[in-house]
């Protein structure tokens, strides 16, 4: 009888497992150290931690390197899909996978595999044994594998027909790698290439004129190829939002012009293009799926007589070129993607009117004809409330990159901000402290805040009193679990200017109100970081709407780089974080090498290990 029995299967559990499978691809996941672990998990640590000493130890001194096995029944052949996923994740995360450890796991029942944490090991003769062995996979991520030609990469994908999810970001990926694609992975749902640099825009149409990849809904492809035409980049990139009816995350070069060549149907100007490909012309492809898309929606909305009288409506529009008495096109066509990256802002007009299902944007608000003047921020300011506007109440993510004062986007996160869970800032000029607060209370729902910005350029005002913290009407973010501050720092300087002091009260806001804050990174801040961490720990005031539940408690990894702080306030901090795995104090010019090693000295006799960097 084998050791582990597979589990029954159940909706909520595939759920779950799809959801972590998911996460691991994406890197995001985090091992869970909080609750005692099952049984099952630590029979896996104890085999990830004895592999190289035990288990793989006779395969690599004996067979590996001189034999090459089409199968290996060994001891890892009785796991069940889901065990042998776990471990190798933890084999990858913990940086114990080897070269003899994957000939020893790489098993039929895998369904899913992550080597993008060891992608040195991924070689052509790897990618031959996943081939032969490994035919049920779903979900594969290649990410890195620098070391795999492109001819190698088409022999494994022609044998993986049933992939949903393929990682190929930043490998020697190409043009044949696309066709292998089109023509062999019907099933695939979600890809990646972004990073390739063999790989140029016109090199993904084939994704767009196989009628196998229908149900493609995830196409990330930014930083692709080197190609010298812009117009190019536009014309593939409307070519692929026309001909994946079923894209809901895009990440393209140029997406927003091409969004924009679309709403205006400049078509003619892709003439040169598709002659030079070789393939159908933009106008019969959007007549297409204007069709596609009329019918599907209006499929279960008319009676027999209705849907013959539709059939015949369109056949006329197709015969007539779609045009009214007036020679305007009259067909209008509404993309159903729901995240997209990298737009302009001279096309947000255009993206809201083509994608009115938006809840996740990456927004590039830098003009190149901007240079600071007053009136073009005002407008610029006025087409981003505008267009974000569309989208009210329904964004969930959104990522800004906005050359100006934070004060210039409290408007537009005004109207867009009630139900955002993630906002990245980047680029942005600090004001003074009331912006930053205007930005807090417009987005209560915050989970995680990421800003890249610029420190004041003048001496702000100090808040001297620590008494009467109710009074200071602070707003908190209280879903908070990951906050990143990273303030710009000249490489000349050796540290911040102490100019911003008054952001203590905003910072303590934020830390006192975020019980369940995980992720927390302030770097090269401008004011001492001691008294908001006193103010926190200390103190029995909390912000507006903050829980009574005690502050940083869930803290696992900080980052305090550059940064005022001193080896008072790191000690109540690590006596208090519990949890904390990571601790980053470099360039910290008050912490000495003797402070470190006091530190590294208490955090050995916690149940979690502290990793301490210090430089």
């Amino acid at each position: 009888m084998p050791l582990f029995r597979q589990l029954q299967a159940r909706p909520e559990r595939e759920r779950e497992k799809q959801q972590k499978r998911n996460l691991r691809q994406q890197g995001c996941e985090e091992e869970e150290e909080d609750e005692p672990s099952s049984l099952i998990r630590l029979c896996l640590l104890s085999l990830a931690e004895n592999m190289k000493d035990v288990w793989v130890q006779d395969y690599a001194q004996n067979y590996m390197d001189q034999y090459f096995f089409r199968y290996i029944m060994g001891p890892f052949s009785l796991l069940p899909s889901e065990l042998l996923e776990e471990l190798l994740y933890i084999l990858s995360r913990r940086s114990l996978l080897s070269r003899a450890a994957l000939h020893l796991l790489l098993l039929p029942q895998l369904h899913s595999l992550s080597l993008s944490h060891s992608c040195n090991l991924v070689t052509a003769n790897l990618c031959s044994l996943i081939s032969a062995r490994c035919q049920s996979l779903k979900s594969l991520n290649l990410s890195g594998a620098v070391n795999v030609s492109a001819p190698a990469l088409c022999s494994l994908l022609g044998n993986l027909s049933r992939l949903h999810y393929l990682r190929l970001a930043g490998t020697l990926c190409d043009h044949t790698v696309m066709d292998t694609l089109a023509q062999r992975c019907p099933a695939l749902k979600h890809l990646d290439v972004s990073r390739c640099v063999h790989l140029h825009p016109a090199s993904l149409l084939p994704l767009a004129h196989s009628s196998r990849l229908r149900g493609l809904s995830s196409l990330l492809a930014l930083d692709i190829g080197l190609e010298e035409n812009e117009d190019n980049g536009t014309a593939s990139a409307a070519f692929l939002l026309l001909g994946l009816p079923s894209l809901r995350q895009v990440a393209l070069d140029n997406v927003g012009q091409a969004c924009l060549m679309i709403l205006k149907r400049e078509f003619w100007l892709t003439e040169g293009f598709t002659s030079k490909e070789g393939v159908t012309s933009l106008q019969e492809l959007w007549v297409k799926a204007v069709q596609g898309r009329e019918g599907a929606a209006e499929e279960n909305s008319f009676s027999l007589e209705d849907k013959v009288d539709k059939s015949l409506h369109l056949e006329r529009s197709k015969a007539a070129g779609l045009r009214t008495e007036d020679g305007n096109q009259e067909a209008t066509l509404k993309l159903g993607a729901r995240e997209i990256q990298r737009v302009s802002l001279n096309s947000l007009d255009a993206l809201g009117q083509l994608c009115p299902d938006l809840c996740s944007i990456s927004l590039n608000c830098h003009e190149e004809d901007d240079n600071g003047d007053e009136d073009v921020l005002g407008s610029g300011r006025t087409t981003l409330t505008k267009g974000l506007a569309r989208w009210s109440g329904q964004l969930r993510c959104l990522s800004l990159q906005f050359p100006g004062p934070l004060s210039e986007l409290v408007s537009p996160l005004q109207v867009s901000g009630s139900n955002l869970t993630s906002l990245t800032l980047e680029g942005v000029q600090a004001d003074g402290h009331l912006p930053f607060l205007d930005l807090i209370r417009a987005c209560p729902k915050l989970t995680s805040l990421t800003v890249h910005i610029d420190p004041p350029r003048s001496n702000q005002e100090e808040e001297d009193d620590d008494e009467g913290l109710e009074d200071w009407d602070l707003p908190c973010l209280p879903d908070l679990s990951s906050l990143t501050l990273n303030f710009f720092l000249d490489e000349r300087q050796l540290k911040p200017v102490l100019c911003w002091r008054s952001l203590r009260g905003a910072l303590w806001a934020l830390l006192r109100g975020a019980p369940q804050l995980k992720n927390l990174s302030l770097i090269a801040t401008p004011c001492r970081l001691d008294s908001v961490f006193r103010l926190v720990l200390d103190h029995h005031s909390k912000p507006l709407g903050a829980s009574d539940e005690p502050p940083l408690r869930s803290l696992r990894h900080v980052s305090l780089k550059r940064s005022d702080v001193t080896m008072a306030a790191m000690t109540r901090l690590v006596n208090t974080c519990r949890r904390l795995s990571t601790l980053d104090l470099s360039g910290c010019w008050s912490m000495s090498l003797s402070n470190i090693t006091k530190l590294q000295g208490k955090a050995s006799r916690r149940r979690h290990k502290l990793q301490i960097t210090w430089t």
